[in-house]
């Protein structure tokens, strides 16, 4: 029992540590566009972000079922060790491409270690496949769903206020900027922390300590103001990558990437659907910088940040896998 009770401790050490992690390697989805356009002052973008991913993480729980219930095909066939495995090789890989300022999906790589884990461990008999690929559909489509509406959006807005003077656009638009990184933020904490708290629920639930899945309260205190810690230290590199590099940003295309990601991401917490905030950002200055012009955009950048996305869920796999022979090989 005291295993047990020392192993689920470091699950959810653990799973604070990746919600941190993810608070700051995803920072630049919610305030990318706004200080790229100087909308906002650095760090008075980073503290609004913080305190409304808190906020955002505190409305619903429904995401966490879905990471908790629909990777593994039932909650017995998990045990902390198995957790444990999928955690350390998520936490790598986030810490490895904020590193060097990739924008990948934390979510990916969440449910990349999960499934490698489970693998090795249990085989695939341990996986819920139908959840899986729900799960990598919502994924897959996101960032297309942004890229579109985001070309639709823009598209919108040059046609209502295209006849205005430049000046007169970006001064509007970069008030409004506040306002669409606010709803962002919000949107961002509404998925994001939620995939710690299914993954803490889950364990809590296989070691016995509860007997339904649903998530405490403390989890989703803890978890909230996991994230809205790490979203304060920021994660510049990417912020960078993301603000700058894939397309530049005025005010106008800034608030309607920022718009339809917000409302792309807070539509999938709705349906209880984990997408990743960073391949949604993406897709959505991709799809805002297309309506412009389509060479304005970056497309060597958009097309590394794509090869970072297809790896990441076959890596973490595998860094899963390996972490669970050497967390089998400590905690023997």
């Amino acid at each position: 029992m005291l295993e047990l009770q020392y192993l689920i401790f470091t699950v959810i050490i653990l799973a604070l540590v990746f919600d941190f992690i993810n608070g700051f390697h995803d920072t630049a989805n919610a305030i990318a566009t706004s200080v790229s356009t100087r909308a906002l002052h650095p760090s008075n973008a980073i503290f609004m972000a913080a305190i409304l991913n808190f906020l955002g993480a505190m409305i619903s729980t429904g995401v966490a079922k879905t990471i908790g219930g629909d990777i593994v095909s039932s909650p017995q066939v998990v045990d902390e060790k198995i957790i444990i495995a999928a955690l350390v090789g998520a936490i790598i890989w986030n810490l490895v491409t904020w590193r060097f300022g990739i924008p990948s999906s934390s979510s990916h790589a969440l449910v990349g270690g999960l499934v490698g884990a489970v693998l090795i461990s249990v085989g695939s008999s341990g996986l819920n496949w139908n959840g899986i690929g729900k799960i990598v559909i919502s994924l897959i489509a996101s960032p297309i769903v942004a890229i579109i509406v985001g070309f639709v959006i823009m598209h919108t807005l040059l046609f209502l206020f295209g006849k205005l003077s430049p000046h007169t656009i970006n001064d509007k638009f970069r008030k409004m900027q506040i306002l669409s990184a606010a709803t962002m933020a919000f949107s961002h904490g509404s998925n994001d922390a939620q995939k710690s708290m299914g993954i803490i629920t889950l364990a809590l639930l296989s070691g016995g300590f509860i007997s339904e899945f649903e998530v405490p309260t403390y989890v989703k205190i803890l978890c909230a103001a996991a994230m809205a810690s790490g979203t304060a230290t920021g994660g510049w590199s990417i912020i960078k990558t993301v603000g700058g590099k894939i397309f530049k940003l005025e005010p106008i295309s800034g608030f309607a990437a920022d718009l339809n990601s917000s409302i792309t991401v807070f539509g999938a917490t709705l349906l209880h659907l984990p997408v990743s905030t960073t391949h949604v950002v993406s897709g959505s200055i991709m799809g805002v910088g297309t309506a412009k012009r389509v060479n304005a955009v970056h497309w060597g950048v958009a097309q590394q940040m794509v090869k970072a996305w297809v790896i990441t869920i076959p890596i973490t796999a595998l860094m899963g896998a390996v972490a669970f022979y050497i967390v089998e090989f400590i905690f023997v």
